[in-house]
């Protein structure tokens, strides 16, 4: 079979999807693609993931787009042990926090960070993105509920609900958004952005001339 193929650099939103290969250990390759030759909205790409955009990837003969749909898929095809339980009800809760980070924090976030950071001063809508802070505490709230008594959102172990949800947050810091009133919920985060994978996937986004400004990913205080 051939060797799986990660579409889209790491400061894209294929971050997500590089991260978690990384926490799997598997052997992926990163082919090229030149955005400002609008190669994602040509043919070749298409027959890859006919939205044109990344991340996507092929697997042997699949191929799969959509970020969270990728990682669900990868840890359970390759055997993602704790990072993917087996028993339904631990299945139930990664799938649960994978879209509750898409419907409840992940397009607040991004408004706030459009309108904060890669939009140009002009062209920012700054009570859009004050909505969308206003709209994310009730999400940091439960968040800190659920994290107070136990070290991550399924237990005692990092899965890829821990994961689905962190991967969404590295962009809170990017727009001045902070954590200060929710101190289980940075700890958290502390947590996640210590690992190793983690930490290898923010280098390399440090490492990446090509990467905006405003993707730079946060690091680990620890």
């Amino acid at each position: 079979m051939s060797k799986l193929k990660i579409y889209g650099p790491a400061w894209s939103r294929a971050n997500r999807v590089l991260w978690l290969a990384n926490e799997l250990g598997l052997d992926y390759e990163q082919p090229p693609i030149d955005f400002m030759a609008g190669e994602h909205k040509q043919a070749a790409f298409l027959a890859i993931n006919p939205n044109g955009r990344v991340p996507a990837i092929e697997d042997g003969t699949l191929k799969l787009s959509e970020s969270l749909a990728i990682n669900l898929y990868l840890a359970k095809h390759h055997g993602g042990g704790a990072l993917y339980p087996q028993s339904p009800a631990e299945e139930a809760g990664i799938w649960q926090w994978t879209v509750w980070a898409a419907s409840d924090i992940e397009m607040p976030l991004i408004t706030a960070l459009v309108n904060r950071s890669i939009r140009p001063p002009e062209g920012r809508d700054l009570a859009a993105a004050d909505a969308a802070e206003t709209r994310l505490q009730r999400g940091f709230g439960v968040l800190e509920t659920v994290l107070t008594p136990r070290p991550y959102l399924l237990g005692e172990d990092f899965t890829l609900a821990d994961l689905a949800v962190a991967s969404v947050l590295i962009y809170a810091p990017l727009c001045a958004i902070t954590f200060d009133a929710y101190p289980h919920l940075a700890a958290w985060l502390e947590r996640c952005y210590a690992r190793p994978a983690y930490r290898a996937l923010a280098a390399s986004v440090a490492a990446d001339p090509d990467a905006p400004s405003w993707s730079r990913l946060p690091a680990c205080a620890a």
